[in-house]
């Protein structure tokens, strides 16, 4: 059964990185003009990857909170209804936040790298 909920949560991270990725792509996209006039202004490529990191992991902590939040009323639900004895550990559910939070670095790190790439006259340029 442990092994069964790895895997399902294994698979459920990833698809949460690939969709964290694909936003934060599409958000280097729209703001390719601003990422430039940053640039222009004096901003280092490392303040805009570090700006599209945070950006990332904040999008996927989020994430993981609304999922805290699902799996305690779950376990609620199914205490109080069910009579299931179930207990929710502070310290899993900080690993839990820890590892989303992982993620979020793990797939923000290419559209940050993207983003910090461009050329601050071509995305100044950009429509």
């Amino acid at each position: 059964m442990t092994r069964l909920l790895a895997g399902i949560a294994l698979v459920s991270l990833l698809v949460g990185g690939i969709g964290i990725m694909n936003i934060m792509l599409v958000s280097v996209t729209e703001r390719t003009r601003e990422i430039g006039l940053r640039m222009a202004i004096g901003a280092k490529p490392s303040d805009i990857r570090i700006q599209f990191v945070i950006e990332a992991v904040t999008l996927s902590t989020i994430g993981g909170a609304f999922g805290v939040a699902l799996g305690v009323g779950a376990a609620e639900y199914l205490r109080s209804s069910l009579g299931w004895a179930t207990v929710v550990q502070p310290e899993i559910v900080a690993i839990s936040l820890g590892f989303s939070a992982v993620v979020g670095v793990g797939f923000g790190l290419y559209p940050a790298h993207k983003a910090s790439g461009l050329d601050p006259i071509t995305a100044l340029r950009f429509e």
